[in-house]
């Protein structure tokens, strides 16, 4: 009596068949408030009968949801699953993702969607002096406030989560408080079933990294405890916004050090807390490319010093090298000095008529790749890596240098062999071979090695010696770069000095080495 009784309601409340009223009932346990929820958010969901064997999800943004919801009794007698990319499960998760993403934030179907009826108001017409023209102005103000917050916001759930508390996720004991903050987070997606669940945990925001202050505080919080400013702005309808969450704030060796080096703040393209930042900084947030952004900045002038910007998303090694690398050139002391930017580049103007007809055509074709891309944010960082134009007086201070010297300038004594100097006796004939997928993860770290002409990241055992790295090197690991004399540093320190250590004593595990060759 109860199933046909919520199916005579969900009718007469959807105007739906019987038929697919008895569906939508089907799939969420016989309960009509989240069936007719499930109706309004997805109509044109292609059910396929009551049958419950999987069927594949169609063409045009439309999801199978007997696909999706699997039976809880499975899902919860399976393995646990990491979040790391590159894994089976892992895939499987990111696939459903992509496909729950695509339903919430759009496809072809919700093109033919009716917009729900304008809500019911009501106002009040007031005499003139019922109230001061401050108190207007603060009203008027306050209305605006709220209607940019509620414009064009996403309903809360899986990709869009909001409002959750910092410190409950800082205890992980108290498990049930985490569920229900989780429910709240996603608008109650993830007590759906246990899919919905692991994936709302899976691409969660980092709520206990993240300041929930303005940011005016935010900077006097750098300032006062010597921090840069970090700061993440999503497009929930991204997905690479999404694989930020899984894989590089949710990974610890990244959330130790922006715990101990920076002030985060993360938010919403949306979210009317980021639009003092997004209105100064982010100049590129009207285009899709240009997410995720991620920025740091000085508290203390307000300069933005370092940007991430768009496609592709950073490995997790990848963004914790460059977050050390950062550190190592940049400091907040207030006797340090940082690097300077150099002027960008001028563009050269091109002279159309002088340009053959092969040289017109690979411009036409540039110009055409570059349009169909959106803009992106510059990393400001990059300008500091240029080298400086030398003047005609540099020039020729080098050709005096380069001048032979006159008998008087010549010492009295020969200079010491270059044979004896410790680069020298660093042998350049022993290939390095990187520990294989099987070794130990305990006994093994990546380095990542930084030089004008790119970057590398290489695999070492911790027992291996510096002098292992010069090897590499000298033994021709850097192409192009063979017979080339070179310095290693890390953290401002010369390695040559530390050529047998090992790289767990030389402080080496999972660090940035600068690589400066001498041209």
């Amino acid at each position: 009596m109860e199933e046909n009784e919520n199916v005579l309601n969900f009718v007469a409340i959807t105007s739906a068949d019987p038929e697919k009223a008895a569906q939508y009932l089907q799939l969420t346990d016989n309960n009509l408030e989240q069936a007719i929820q499930l109706f309004f958010d997805s109509p044109n969901l292609d059910i396929g009968g009551s049958s419950t064997t999987a069927q594949p999800a169609q063409h045009g943004g439309s999801i199978n949801p007997i696909s999706i919801v699997d039976s809880d009794d499975e899902m919860m007698g399976t393995e646990s699953r990491s979040a790391r990319p590159g894994q089976g499960s892992v895939e499987d998760d990111e696939a459903m993702a992509r496909r729950l993403q695509e339903e919430m934030y759009g496809g072809a179907d919700r093109q033919d969607e009716v917009r729900a009826p304008m809500a019911r108001t009501t106002e009040t017409l007031v005499g003139p002096g019922a109230y001061d023209e401050d108190d207007v102005d603060a009203m008027v103000h306050e209305q605006l406030a709220r209607r940019t917050a509620a414009r064009g916001r996403a309903r809360a759930g899986i990709f869009n989560q909001r409002g959750s508390s910092s410190s409950v996720w800082d205890d992980s004991s108290d498990a049930n408080a985490q569920r229900q903050e989780l429910a709240a987070a996603t608008g109650g997606a993830s007590e759906q079933n246990a899919k919905s669940n692991r994936l709302a945990q899976m691409y969660r925001p980092p709520f206990e990294l993240m300041y929930q202050g303005s940011w005016d505080d935010a900077r006097d919080r750098g300032k006062e405890q010597e921090k840069w400013l970090l700061v993440n702005i999503q497009d929930s309808s991204i997905f690479d916004c999404q694989v930020l969450n899984r894989d590089i704030w949710k990974n610890e060796s990244i959330r130790d050090t922006v715990k101990e080096n920076f002030v985060f703040m993360q938010y919403s393209k949306d979210d009317p807390r980021g639009g003092q930042y997004m209105n100064y900084y982010f100049q590129a947030r009207d285009s899709p490319d240009a997410y995720p952004h991620i920025a740091v900045v000085d508290p203390r002038t307000g300069e933005q010093v370092k940007v991430w910007s768009g496609h592709p998303v950073p490995t997790p090694i990848e963004f914790h090298a460059d977050l050390h690398e950062f550190l190592d050139r940049y400091s907040l002391k207030a006797n340090a000095k940082n690097p300077v930017a150099m002027r960008k580049p001028e563009k050269k103007k091109v002279d159309v008529n002088r340009m053959t007809e092969e040289e017109m055509l690979e411009m036409a074709l540039q110009n055409s790749l570059e349009n169909g891309k959106g803009a992106k944010d510059d990393d400001p960082d990059a300008l500091t890596r240029q080298e400086p134009t030398s003047s005609s007086a540099d020039k020729g201070k080098a050709k005096m240098d380069s001048a032979p010297p006159s008998p008087q300038d010549t010492p009295a004594t020969e200079p010491e062999p270059a044979s004896t100097s410790p680069f020298a006796s660093i042998s350049d004939s022993h290939i390095h071979t990187e520990p294989p997928a099987s070794a130990d993860p305990k006994a093994v770290t990546r380095i990542k090695f930084t030089s004008s002409a790119g970057q590398k990241v290489r695999k070492f055992y911790v027992h291996d010696t510096v002098r292992t790295l010069y090897e590499w090197i000298k033994a021709g690991g850097w192409e192009g770069k063979e017979g080339l004399e070179f310095e290693l540093t890390s953290m401002r320190r010369n390695l040559i000095d530390s050529l047998d250590q090992t790289v767990e004593e030389a402080g080496l595990k999972g660090s940035v080495v600068n690589v400066e060759f001498m041209e």
